[in-house]
C-alpha cells in the first residue's frame, strides 16, 4: 500500500492539463459517441453533460450555492478552463475530480463538457478528490477529517502515508482527524463555520459532550477568542479545591441559617463562622422598642 502513487500528493496539474475549453460549434459537437469513445486515453473528449455523475464518495459534501453562481457566470462567459477527470463506468461517467466545476456548467446551461477519461483503483480515486478539494480549500474542516479517516480505515494506510499522499504533516492530519472526537453537535457548528478550528481543538480537551456544545454556543454568542475559550476550557477542567468547595457547602447552610433565625426573631440575623469552629450570631434592631421585643422572645423560649 505505502508505495502507491506517491507522486499523487505533488499536485493534479500532471492528471488535469490547464488549459481554456469552449464550446464547440454545432458541426464538431455532431461527432458521433462512437468516434468519441475512440478518444479515451489520447487526451481530453467532449460528452453531453447527462452523460456526468458525480461520485458519492467524494469527500466534499457541502457546495457554497453563491459561489457556485459566481463560477456558473463564469463558464458562460468563458467556458470550462479545466476539464473533468472521469472514469468510464457502464453507461455514465463518474467524476473523479471537477464536481464543482460540473455543478455550476450545469447551472448554466452548459449541454456539454470536456472530460478525461482515466483508470484509478478506489484508493486513487479517493486520494485524487482529496487532493484536488485540499489543494482547492474546498473542504470544511470535519469533510476533511472524514477523507482522512477513510483512507486510514478503508485503506489500510498510516497516518504518516496520508500525509505524504496529500502534501501535509502528520500532525496536521493528527489534528485534523481529532475533530472528530467532538460531539456531533459541535461538529456541524464547525461546518457551519459557527466556531473555527482553533475553538474546537480548545473544546477538545473537555470529556463531557453537553460541556463542549454549551460552550461552543457561549463561544458564538459571545464571540470570544481562543485564548479566552481555553481559559475557560481549563477553568472547567481544574475546579476550586475540595477545602474550597466545602467552604461554599458550609456559605450555604450558614446563609440558610441566617433566614430561618430570621423569620423567628423578625429581623435581620447575621452568622459570622470562624476557621476553628467558632463564631458568632449578630442580631440586629432599629429601635428600643425592637430590641425589647427580642429580648421578650428570647426570654419566652428560655422559660418553656
Amino acid at each position: 500500500m505505502a508505495g502507491k502513487r506517491n507522486g499523487l500528493g505533488k499536485g493534479l496539474d500532471s492528471l488535469i492539463p490547464n488549459k481554456t475549453v469552449k464550446e464547440e460549434s454545432a458541426s464538431q459537437q455532431k461527432v458521433s459517441k462512437e468516434k468519441q469513445e475512440k478518444n479515451v486515453g489520447s487526451g481530453e473528449i467532449l460528452v453531453k453533460i447527462n452523460e456526468v455523475e458525480p461520485n458519492r464518495e467524494q469527500p466534499r459534501k457541502e457546495f457554497d450555492e453563491d459561489s457556485l453562481m459566481e463560477l456558473a457566470d463564469s463558464i458562460r462567459q468563458f467556458g470550462i478552463l479545466q476539464p473533468l477527470l472521469v472514469q468510464k463506468k457502464k453507461d455514465y461517467y463518474e467524476i473523479i475530480a471537477g464536481e464543482r466545476r460540473w455543478r455550476a456548467a450545469k447551472l448554466a446551461g452548459i449541454k456539454d463538457v470536456p472530460i478525461i477519461v482515466k483508470n484509478y483503483t478506489d484508493q486513487e480515486i479517493v486520494e485524487i478528490s482529496l487532493i484536488e478539494n485540499i489543494q482547492r480549500e474546498n473542504l470544511n474542516p470535519i469533510e476533511e477529517a472524514m477523507a482522512y479517516k477513510r483512507l486510514l480505515e478503508e485503506f489500510d494506510l498510516k497516518q504518516d502515508e496520508v500525509a505524504e499522499r496529500v502534501s501535509k504533516s502528520r500532525t496536521a492530519v493528527t489534528n485534523s482527524m481529532r475533530l472528530l472526537k467532538l460531539s456531533e453537535r459541535v461538529q456541524q457548528m464547525i461546518v457551519d463555520d459557527m466556531i473555527s478550528t482553533g475553538h474546537a481543538r480548545a473544546l477538545l480537551a473537555l470529556d463531557d459532550e453537553e460541556q463542549q456544545y454549551i460552550l461552543a454556543n457561549k463561544i458564538f454568542d459571545e464571540k470570544l477568542s481562543v485564548r479566552e475559550t481555553e481559559k475557560l476550557v481549563k477553568a472547567l477542567k481544574n475546579p476550586k479545591k475540595e477545602v474550597k468547595v466545602q467552604k461554599q457547602e458550609h456559605m450555604f447552610v450558614y446563609n440558610n441559617l441566617e433566614e430561618h433565625l430570621k423569620n423567628i426573631i423578625g429581623t435581620k440575623v447575621s452568622v459570622n463562622p470562624k476557621a476553628n469552629g467558632k463564631g458568632k450570631i449578630e442580631i440586629e434592631y432599629y429601635s428600643e422598642e425592637e430590641l425589647e421585643r427580642i429580648y421578650d422572645l428570647i426570654m419566652s423560649i428560655q422559660s418553656k
